[in-house]
């Protein structure tokens, strides 16, 4: 059976992809996420309910001990079962002026990102490669291109996202994997909802913030066999505001 591990994906932007692998291609899904069982339940749920299956995997993708135990214990427990898609999405921002960003801020929002897209595309890769088959998105951020006052942390670790998805895909293409990053503008959940979106959205060309699911509609193609000539990118989706 082949599969899609999606980090944090009970809410946002992890939700609507898990949903749209399921629904589009047909992966069974993991849903990892770290503490909201509720949230993760829901997410669980619709893909059902959409005629999909999905499981939940709980843990926190910064411990590499916890990442690669859960991992490594669910491959054991699915011998006939493949990661044949990993979706990096889990990440968190701690906004602030850099000279009040604390370093358990600093650290916090590296760690989920960076040091998580590390733990679990490690704990995934080496099958892949014998498979000589997969998929890797990392779910990056207009903040890790342009740079975005108050978001010095978020745009590194960001960044970094981009810089090890461009170095990653050269390694392991001729071994059938791509590897690709997503760079989304404004878009529409938890995440956002404190921004002021009227004041906001006059920045974007488009006038609109984005909905989860035209991000999760980009994932899905670059999940597919349609996308398999496409490595080592990164593909802004921001409605115009950074071209």
């Amino acid at each position: 059976m082949k599969c899609a591990l999606v980090t944090g994906s009970s809410r946002g932007i992890g939700r609507a992809i898990a949903i749209q692998l399921a629904k589009d291609l047909g992966l069974h899904i993991i849903i990892n996420y770290a503490s909201n069982d509720a949230a993760a339940q829901e997410t669980l749920d619709t893909i059902k309910a959409n005629g999909g299956t999905a499981e939940l995997l709980k843990f926190n993708v910064e411990e590499s001990g916890a990442a690669s135990s859960a991992i490594a214990t669910w491959q054991e427990n699915n011998p006939d079962s493949h990661i044949e898609v990993l979706v990096n999405n889990a990440g968190i921002t701690r906004d602030n002026l850099f000279p009040w960003v604390t370093e358990e801020d600093w650290d916090k929002v590296m760690n989920i990102s960076v040091k998580g897209m590390y733990n679990c595309t490690q704990a995934v890769i080496k099958k892949m490669l014998r498979n000589r088959s997969g998929r890797i998105i990392n779910i990056a951020s207009l903040s890790g291109q342009k740079g975005v006052p108050g978001q010095t942390n978020y745009s590194a670790a960001k960044g970094a996202m981009i810089a090890a998805t461009k170095a990653l895909s050269q390694e392991i293409a001729k071994r059938k994997i791509t590897v690709n990053a997503v760079a989304p503008g404004f878009i529409n959940s938890d995440m956002t909802s404190e921004l002021n979106e009227d004041e906001l959205k006059q920045m974007v060309p488009a006038n609109r913030f984005g909905e989860a699911e035209e991000v999760a509609h980009l994932v899905s193609f670059l999940a597919s066999d349609k996308a398999a000539y496409i490595t080592g990118e990164v593909i802004n989706i921001n409605g115009g505001i950074y071209a």
